[in-house]
C-alpha cells in the first residue's frame, strides 16, 4: 500500500494510516542534510512510518530531527517508538509538552479515559523517550535541517497549550498541525478541532491569524495534506470554529446536557459526504473530528470564560 507522496523540494507527506485508514493523519519527511520528521503519527502507525522513512533512504542511523506541532496521541503517539527505532534522532517539542514525553503516563492514562478501549485499536499507548533526547522550544525556536534550511518554531496555542507551528525557510510551508482545525481533502471541507482540556477561543483565533499574517504559499495539514488555498481556508476554519462555539453557547443558555447538545449540533452541522470508493468515510471521520469531544471542549471553555455569573454560565451546564 503506498504510504509516501512526493511533495517537492525534499519534503515527503506520509500517511501514517491510522487506524487502518487511508487519509487520516500525516507525518512529514524533509529530507536533506538533517533529514527531520514533522509528527509520527500513533504509536500502532510506528511501523508504518519507519517503513515509510526506509523507502525514502532513511535508515536507523540517519534521521535528525523528530518534531511534533504538539503532544496529542495522533501526532506525537509513535514518538518513543520512533526514538528507539532512530537512536541518534532528537525529539522537539514545546516545552509545556516535554516533561510528558519523558514520563507520558499521566497522558496515557488520561487519553483511556477519554477514548475508552478504542485506544488500543487506533493509537496504542506513549513510550517513554529519555530525557537527554528531547529538546524543549519555547515560543519561538529554530531546527536546523542543514545547508541553511531551517523550520523557525513560533507558539500557535487555541487547540493545545503545546502547540506550535512549524515554517520552512526553504519552501515557505507551514506545517499547522490541528490550529487551523481539520481540513477533508476530497471535499476541501474544514472543521473544527475544540476537544478538552485546552481548547480556547480566542488563542485559536490569534494563532489563525499569525498564519495569516505569515501568507505562507501552503499549509501542510496533519489531517490531512497540503493545501494552497491558504486565505481561503483560514477564513473558512475561523467562520466554522465561531458557528461551533456559537451553538454550544445556544445549547447551554437552553440548559441542554451534553448528550442533547451534541445531537443539536451533529443536526446543525452538514453530514461528511465522501466518494462511493470510501465506505467507512464516516466511521473515520467521526473517529478524528469527533462531535462530541469538540462540543465539550467548547463548554470547557465557555465554563472558563463567561464563568458561573454569566447568562450562559448560569443555565445547567454541559457536562465535561
Amino acid at each position: 500500500m503506498r504510504t509516501v507522496t512526493p511533495l517537492g523540494d525534499e519534503v515527503f507527506e506520509i500517511d501514517t494510516l491510522m487506524g487502518g485508514y487511508r487519509g487520516v493523519t500525516a507525518g512529514f519527511l524533509i529530507r536533506g542534510d538533517r533529514p527531520c520528521l514533522v509528527e509520527t503519527g500513533t504509536a500502532l502507525s510506528a511501523p508504518t512510518v519507519i517503513d515509510s522513512l526506509d523507502s525514502l533512504g532513511v535508515g536507523p542511523t540517519d534521521l535528525a530531527t523528530v518534531v511534533v506541532t504538539h503532544i496529542h496521541l495522533d501526532h506525537a503517539g509513535g514518538v518513543g517508538d520512533i526514538a528507539a527505532a532512530f537512536p541518534h534522532a532528537e525529539v522537539v517539542v514545546h516545552e509545556r509538552g516535554a516533561r510528558h514525553l519523558v514520563d507520558p503516563t499521566k497522558l496515557v492514562q488520561s487519553a483511556h479515559r477519554v477514548f475508552g478501549p478504542v485506544i488500543n485499536e487506533l493509537f496504542g499507548d506513549l513510550l517513554p523517550t529519555d530525557a537527554s533526547r528531547v529538546v524543549a522550544l519555547g515560543d519561538v525556536g529554530q531546527i536546523d535541517l542543514g545547508g541553511g534550511r531551517v523550520l523557525e518554531a513560533f507558539y500557535a496555542p487555541g487547540h493545545a497549550s503545546h502547540h506550535v507551528g512549524l515554517l520552512d525557510s526553504t519552501t515557505g510551508d507551514l506545517y499547522c498541525g490541528d490550529a487551523a482545525g481539520v481540513y477533508i481533502p476530497q471535499t476541501a471541507e474544514v472543521r473544527p478541532a475544540t476537544p478538552p482540556p485546552d481548547f480556547d477561543l480566542d488563542l485559536a483565533l490569534a494563532s489563525m491569524r499569525r498564519m495569516r499574517e505569515i501568507a505562507p504559499p501552503r499549509l501542510l495539514f496533519s489531517h490531512y495534506g497540503p493545501v494552497t488555498s491558504v486565505e481561503d481556508v483560514l477564513e473558512r476554519s475561523e467562520a466554522e470554529l465561531i458557528r461551533w462555539v456559537e451553538m454550544v453557547r445556544e445549547a447551554r443558555a437552553l440548559q441542554m446536557d451534553l448528550d442533547h447538545a451534541v445531537a443539536m449540533v451533529r443536526e446543525r452541522t452538514p453530514r461528511i459526504e465522501l466518494p462511493h470508493e470510501d465506505p467507512d468515510a464516516a466511521r473515520k471521520w467521526a473517529t478524528l473530528s469527533s462531535t462530541a469531544a469538540n462540543v465539550a471542549g467548547i463548554s470547557r471553555w465557555l465554563d472558563c470564560a463567561e464563568g458561573p455569573g454569566s447568562t450562559s454560565g448560569d443555565a445547567a451546564q454541559i457536562s465535561r
